[in-house]
Formats: structure tokens, sequence, C-alpha cells
């Protein structure tokens, strides 16, 4: 197995799913939202914010599938 510490697109993958799942499990997006003047895209969130983590979580499953298959093309 390679060494996948050193992998960007699995670090990219983990790092979007976390802050996708911030904003979906907290209120932290509707508070900036709505302190920017932009609560009424709040209801929309869903919309945006549990596809945009599905991509996250399938990027990661595609690195880690990729590194254990062992062709880690840069």
């Amino acid at each position: 197995m390679h060494d996948i510490s050193h992998d960007p697109l699995l670090k990219t993958g983990l790092i979007g799913s976390i802050i996708a799942a911030l904003c979906c499990l907290t209120p932290v997006l509707a508070v900036l939202l709505g302190a920017l003047g932009l609560g009424w895209f709040v209801g929309y969130l869903d919309y945006v914010l549990l596809p945009v983590m599905v991509i996250f979580l399938g990027l990661v499953g595609f690195a880690l599938w990729r590194s254990a298959r062992g062709t880690r093309g840069v």
C-alpha cells in the first residue's frame, strides 16, 4: 500500500467533507448568512450542502480506492 498521507485528492476530499458536515449539522452558516443579510438563502442550504457533502465523500472514497489499487498518478 502506498503512503496516502501526501495524497492531495484525499486531503481535499476530507477537508471539503468536514466543512460541509459542519455547515449541515451546525447553525454556523445560518448565522453567517443572517448577519450578511442573506437569511432567505437558509431555506435552500439543504439543496446545496447535502450534494456537496456527497461529492466530497465520494472524492475521499475514490482517493482511498485509488491508493489501494496502487495507481497514484500525478
